[in-house]
């Protein structure tokens, strides 16, 4: 990335001008193009660069509603708020409950649709996590992409939680609309992607020039995209998302067996299909905050769906969706730059932590 932000300065020429500075910054753009595609099980052409995740998955609503005017959004309430929120505004939404660990039904997805259809009013897309954010349940992604293709209703698939974990192979997937993020596989913030099925042409969300095919438009983050591109080329090699996979999942079962060791700590969403590198907790007797607090103190950053934690002002819909109390509940996450140290660290500090405020609370 350091070669697209210093001298020599052709280097940080616009990728969309015909000149030499243009020509070499648009070579480096669509190295990273495939480099992306390949993680991704996609073609280059279908990777539409964004800003984030949170970018893509606006674009994917909007592209999905505008095609459809009116049409309802159905999703399940465990859907990242950037999916929610865009869906809420973009027109009417059509919520499918989930189970206890936060897993969607396609069965209950497919009645949805035939109720909106009978109605007269066919839904415009459905949205499907790849796998949850805050509690790691693998979502059967595949399973509601063929209902809704049935029901001739788009799909979108946010992947940012999954990407870069677990293999994805998006052109045997057939969803019509993939999101992912750089930074939550390692690569910079900042950066993402929206996958757009081949063939499918949607309404841009940003205009105002032919970037991106004109699919997006802005001039790209270069730096950013040069460094998602790394990213991706790492995990590309099925032997490092293989190793680095096996590595999460023993250090999460280590911190899952943690979590248990304590009173009253019960671990949320699926224990076995689940991402390698998260697991969520409730902790009983205590709320969120002064744990998060407590752990930061002992160099732990951890996170959690309480309304205290986190810039919102109300709890997370994921666990209330669920039945779970995000007021106590905690998520842990490891990634490529996790160590054995760090989860001895918590095995010392978590236990200490609960134990010290339950006995203030009491």
């Amino acid at each position: 990335m350091t070669r697209f932000l210093e001298p020599p300065w052709e280097l940080l020429g616009d990728p969309g001008r015909v000149h030499s500075e243009g020509r070499i910054v648009r070579a480096a753009v669509e190295e990273a193009r495939e480099q992306v595609a390949g993680l991704l099980g996609t073609r280059p052409r279908q990777v539409v660069f964004t800003s984030g995740g949170t970018e893509a998955a606006n674009a994917a609503v909007w592209g999905a509603t505008r095609a459809r005017p009116g049409g309802a959004s159905v999703l399940a309430a465990v859907e990242h708020s950037s999916v929610r929120d865009a869906s809420a505004r973009a027109g009417p939404v059509v919520f499918v409950e989930v189970d206890g660990v936060g897993r969607i039904d396609p069965a209950a997805v497919g009645d949805a649709l035939l109720r909106l259809a009978a109605a007269g009013s066919p839904a415009a897309v459905v949205h499907c996590q790849a796998a949850n954010h805050e509690v790691a349940t693998v979502q059967p992604m595949a399973a509601v992409v063929e209902m809704a293709r049935r029901h001739g209703v788009m799909v979108h698939v946010d992947a940012c939680a999954a990407a870069g974990h677990v293999p994805l192979a998006l052109d045997d997937l057939g969803a019509d609309l993939v999101s992912v993020s750089a930074h939550k596989l390692g690569g910079p913030p900042g950066t993402g992607a929206l996958v757009v099925r081949r063939g499918l042409r949607v309404e841009p969300l940003l205009v105002g020039g032919e970037q991106e095919r004109a699919r997006r438009a802005g001039l790209e983050n270069v730096p950013g995209i040069v460094g998602f591109g790394a990213a991706a080329a790492v995990l590309a090699s099925p032997a490092t998302l293989e190793r680095e996979a096996a590595e999460a999942r023993r250090r999460t079962d280590r911190m899952a067996a943690v979590l248990q060791a304590v009173d009253d700590v019960q671990l949320l969403g699926d224990l076995d299909d689940r991402l390698p590198h998260i697991v969520c907790g409730a902790i009983g007797g205590v709320e969120a905050e002064p744990v998060l607090l407590a752990l930061d103190q002992a160099g732990i950053a951890a996170h959690s769906g309480s309304s205290c934690s986190s810039e919102s002002l109300a709890p997370s819909p994921v666990l209330e969706a669920m039945g779970a109390d995000a007021e106590r509940s905690l998520r842990l996450s490891v990634g490529w730059s996790t160590t054995d140290d760090d989860v001895d660290a918590l095995a010392a500090a978590f236990p200490r932590v609960v134990a010290q405020l339950r006995a203030l609370r009491a």
